[in-house]
């Protein structure tokens, strides 16, 4: 857990272990909590913005770039489109805010150690309806035209759509692992960590 303050740390902590969460180590800053990555190597990161020496959105893109394996889920009092738009690009997986149901960010926590994310549905709109109200990219949707098969562009349109592999499975008459190994083409062709960035990039080309 990153967070600078220590109160909420530590009733967040108490909250997470009784719900079979096992913290295995807490940050105060940005890079402290970078150095603990490298050191703990933990599935998941719950990570405030607004912290010292190193803001969340740094060293969520440290932890990224030096632990692809450590998934990142931002937990924080900003529903600013700047600030969701930025964790996102830098390779959160899930943005929740601090008014979230302790069941809605174990869900979360749960989402990204395997892979998946969690928005806040309110924080999803959000940057939806941002993103589909800007001017297409069409540099975008040439790229993805390019480089992705016909099946990868459906899968994309629904995971941009916010279904989740089963739900994209079912609409589409595949597997659910399928549906995984055609996500996992899509984040490698267009370097992306992650569902939550390929929507965003999907909904930035005006594909969907």
């Amino acid at each position: 857990m990153a967070d600078d303050h220590d109160l909420f740390r530590s009733g967040l902590r108490t909250l997470l272990e009784e719900h079979g969460v096992h913290v295995v180590g807490e940050a105060a800053t940005g890079d402290a909590a970078v150095h603990a990555v490298r050191e703990l190597a933990p599935d998941v990161v719950v990570m405030d913005l607004n912290m010292p020496v190193l803001d969340g959105v740094q060293a969520t893109r440290e932890i990224v770039a030096t632990s692809p394996l450590t998934r990142v889920v931002v937990l924080t009092v900003s529903d600013e489109d700047a600030d969701v738009m930025d964790a996102i690009l830098a390779g959160a997986c899930g943005y929740l805010l601090k008014d979230a149901a302790i069941d809605q960010l174990v869900a979360g926590i749960h989402a990204a150690a395997v892979g998946e994310s969690l928005v806040s549905p309110h924080i999803a709109a959000k940057v939806l309806q941002r993103l589909r109200a800007s001017r297409a990219d069409t540099d975008a949707a040439e790229v993805i035209r390019a480089e992705l098969s016909e099946r990868e562009i459906e899968v994309l349109k629904l995971v941009a759509s916010g279904l989740e592999n089963a739900e994209i499975a079912a609409r589409l008459h595949i597997s659910p692992k399928t549906v995984k190994n055609h996500l996992s083409n899509i984040f490698m062709k267009l370097q992306f960590e992650n569902r939550i960035q390929a929507a965003v990039y999907a909904v930035r080309s005006g594909i969907v």
